[in-house]
């Protein structure tokens, strides 16, 4: 058995594999701990952009809802204000209706008057016109004379008072 060279390189090669086991060993630990290493930066870089990713959608989520509300406080001011221009407006068209009808009034009171007015004065001038004619045919000179006589008295004493 010591004799036959196959033992010998049996011996040789397990005593090769123990020496090189070592620090074989050791190349593949420092390797596998590097590995580990990288591996661990690397689930730690991406919890860190999972956590910054989380801080902004938080970020991003809470500006919506900021936005969200400035747009509803928006639009309930701007429906405020719409009502409000519409109450004023529609205050303003009634007191330009009420004073439009009331100069409407005015204007179709004076315009009666006017009328009325206009009538009075045919009336009288016809009726003045008519007693002139009437009087012309029935009144001879004398009964002329007196009634302007007496008509003349009458504006005298109207005058004196």
């Amino acid at each position: 058995m010591f004799h036959d060279p196959q033992f010998w390189i049996l011996v040789a090669f397990i005593i090769f594999i123990i020496a090189i086991f070592k620090p074989v060993r050791s190349m593949l630990v420092s390797v596998l701990d590097r590995k580990i290493i990288e591996i661990k930066n690397s689930i730690n870089e991406a919890e860190k952009i999972k956590t910054e990713s989380q801080q902004t959608l938080t970020e991003i989520i809470k500006r919506q809802n900021d936005v969200k509300n400035e747009i509803l406080i928006i639009q309930n001011e701007g429906k405020e204000r719409i009502n409000l221009i519409e109450k004023y407006s529609n205050e303003k068209l009634k007191e330009q209706i009420n004073k439009r009808n009331q100069l409407a009034k005015l204007k179709i009171e004076q315009m009666t008057r006017d009328a009325n007015i206009q009538v009075q004065k045919y009336i009288v001038q016809y009726a003045i016109n008519t007693t002139i004619k009437i009087l012309e045919k029935k009144l001879d000179k004398f009964e002329k004379q007196i009634l302007i006589d007496h008509s003349i008295k009458e504006l005298n004493s109207i005058l004196k008072n």
